[in-house]
């Protein structure tokens, strides 16, 4: 019970996620900014 309600969790979050993005070039703006987020803490 408890991995299929994590599972239904990933699954919404995700589809939640590529519906914020209208296209594959958003998608992939959206992706940069977290690499950039990662990059930039990780050099603090």
């Amino acid at each position: 019970m408890n991995k299929s309600l994590i599972l239904l969790l990933c699954v919404l979050l995700g589809a939640t996620s590529l519906a914020g993005c209208n296209t594959m070039e958003g998608l992939g703006k959206d992706i940069q900014k977290v690499g950039d987020s990662i990059e930039g803490a990780a050099s603090k």
